[in-house]
């Protein structure tokens, strides 16, 4: 009884949380919105829209700041519940889709797609390569550090294939034809959401998409793994299947968003864990609010970007690494002093 109890307030605050999360990526939207380099709010821009019909300024709002609004919202939500995702599957702590080579090795894809001048021919070129580059990585992951991967394990799996990742990305620059190919390269690699269009949002979103029901889809199976491997078969869980959902949807999520923003890192593993202790540990409850939590913080981290004072606007994926690397060292020290 206590625990049927126990259940319904988790979901219960699961609920309330996830609307307030809701609300705030509303607030951040508008935000977003009427933030940018030319100085001009959102209440302005529809202003003179109405009173003066100025094109241009529509066109700031409608084809330069919405489609990014729109993309930080689709690649933080898939990062996010790709995080969760790998977190409640693998038992550990540490992982997110960074750790374990699927960011670095999406971005890998696509970098070959931009060296070979293959996505400026092919208009789904890049996303393809995303994709399967974060399909090969999530796989040698698994295979290195198997389906029992203690914390360790995994982080030297992640190691290994990220290292990969890096050594033939710079391959590829330093063999890249021109200073303006090695330039474009390396911007893309830090991770931006500027100068986006809806072109990029129309080819991310049904990847995404199948990408994010897939991974939704582990919902049931990821709570029977709580109780154990043979406890979760004994329930009815194929676990080869869902093995195979976590790595399918997980390419597809996380390659389509490297493929339009680039290396976004430490969202999937900063957002579980800030909202894990609200829901308590069940991992079904935590999908759609890390998916929620990981748009929220990705919209605030483009928005800091934009009102950075500087001649060059910051890397979006430069200002998520300073936020994710003090709390991932942190979390470092914490899982060892609890295994201490």
């Amino acid at each position: 009884m206590s625990a049927v109890i126990a259940r319904n307030t988790s979901r219960e605050r699961g609920l309330q949380i996830g609307i307030l999360l809701a609300v705030l990526i509303v607030v951040l939207f508008v935000i977003s919105l009427g933030t940018g380099r030319a100085a001009l709010g959102l209440g302005e821009l529809l202003i003179r829209r109405v009173w003066e019909d100025d094109e241009l300024l529509w066109i700031v709002l409608s084809e330069i700041r919405l489609p990014r609004a729109i993309l930080a919202i689709l690649v933080g939500g898939a990062l996010g519940l790709s995080g969760a995702v790998l977190q409640g599957y693998l038992r550990n702590p540490l992982a997110e889709p960074g750790l374990i080579g699927a960011s670095s090795m999406a971005a890998f894809g696509a970098v070959l797609m931009l060296y070979f001048g293959v996505a400026s021919q092919f208009v789904w070129a890049l996303p393809a390569g995303g994709i399967a580059g974060a399909l090969v990585g999530v796989t040698l992951v698994y295979m290195l550090a198997g389906n029992a991967a203690g914390p360790l394990t995994l982080i030297l799996a992640g190691v290994a294939v990220n290292a990969l990742a890096g050594a033939l990305t710079s391959l590829a620059l330093s063999l890249a034809p021109s200073p303006f190919a090695v330039q474009e390269i390396v911007f893309w690699l830090l991770g931006s959401l500027a100068d986006r269009s809806f072109d990029h949002v129309w080819l991310a979103l049904p990847f995404i998409a199948a990408g994010c029901a897939m991974l939704f889809a582990t919902a049931r199976g990821l709570d029977a793994l709580t109780l154990g491997v043979d406890a979760a078969a004994s329930l009815g869980v194929r676990l080869p299947r869902l093995q195979v959902q976590i790595v399918l949807g997980t390419a597809l999520a996380v390659g389509a968003a490297v493929s339009v923003a680039g290396i976004i890192g430490f969202v999937g593993l900063v957002v579980p864990h800030l909202l894990r202790p609200l829901v308590g540990n069940r991992p079904a409850p935590l999908l759609g609010l890390s998916a929620l939590g990981g748009a929220a913080l990705t919209l605030a981290a483009d928005i800091v970007v934009r009102l950075i004072p500087s001649g060059l606007e910051p890397k979006l994926g430069v200002i998520t690494a300073m936020i994710g690397a003090p709390f991932f060292l942190w979390l470092l020290m914490k899982t060892r002093r609890t295994l201490a």
